[in-house]
């Protein structure tokens, strides 16, 4: 292998919606440095940050129905029986919610965690306290997603952090989505919580680190063979 395809294929690309805020960390670099040279290299420190704060990586995801795998990466912060938001339209009765708590180090791209088609899209305002909170899944702004699959309807919940003022959702109602496909991302901090219905048994434990795309945190049967996987 080539010294240029090794070096492209360890530098993980930048998502496209992190350009103007790379471009803005690196404008105010070189204006502090001006200022102050020193300045210039603790603007760059950031400039960096904000470019891995972006990335994009490509995952290999398991590409099995029955499988239900992480929508983001970061720490598994609940598994628990509760009632879904009710604007999911997803009943009164209490389904497994695995949440999946992102820091400001956690890659922010968000994917779907089954195949199937987009039922609706939710949006709501709300306040922006710690989303590894419990509350924060009832009282933050968030955007929630209902997936049609082949064991019923998802919810797929993105919720804004103590930082994050911004969801991003590029998905649309109506569409088919794949399994590890991206829909969105969320700036600076946040949390996704993904709602299942019976059947569902949950296959991360608490605390443990999920990767988006590839991690499976739950599943809807057993005793399978061996399972193909997508790149993406």
């Amino acid at each position: 292998m080539s010294l240029f395809n090794t070096v492209r294929n360890t530098i993980v690309p930048v998502h496209k919606e992190g350009y103007p805020f790379v471009a803005a960390f690196f404008v105010a670099s070189l204006v502090l440095g001006w200022i102050f040279k020193p300045l210039f290299w603790i603007g760059m420190i950031f400039t960096l940050w904000c470019a891995y704060f972006f990335r994009d990586p490509e995952r290999v995801t398991p590409q099995d129905d029955d499988l239900v795998i992480s929508p983001a990466d970061g720490k598994v912060s609940a598994i628990q029986m509760v009632t879904p938001p009710a604007e999911l339209n997803l009943g009164s009765e209490p389904m497994l919610r695995i949440s999946v708590f992102m820091n400001v180090f956690n890659c922010h791209v968000n994917r779907a965690p089954m195949r199937g088609r987009i039922v609706s899209i939710n949006y709501r305002s709300g306040s922006f306290v710690n989303a590894e909170l419990d509350k924060a899944s009832e009282d933050n702004e968030r955007n929630g997603l209902v997936i049609e699959t082949r064991h019923g309807q998802i919810g797929v919940v993105q919720i804004a952090g103590l930082v994050a003022r911004r969801i991003l959702c590029w998905a649309n109602p109506n569409e088919p989505v794949d399994a590890g496909e991206r829909f969105g991302l969320i700036r600076f901090g946040s949390r996704l919580d993904v709602f299942l219905p019976a059947g569902a048994a949950p296959r991360v434990s608490l605390g443990q680190t999920a990767v988006a795309g590839e991690t499976v945190i739950a599943e809807f049967a057993s005793a399978k063979g061996p399972v193909i996987s997508r790149r993406s």
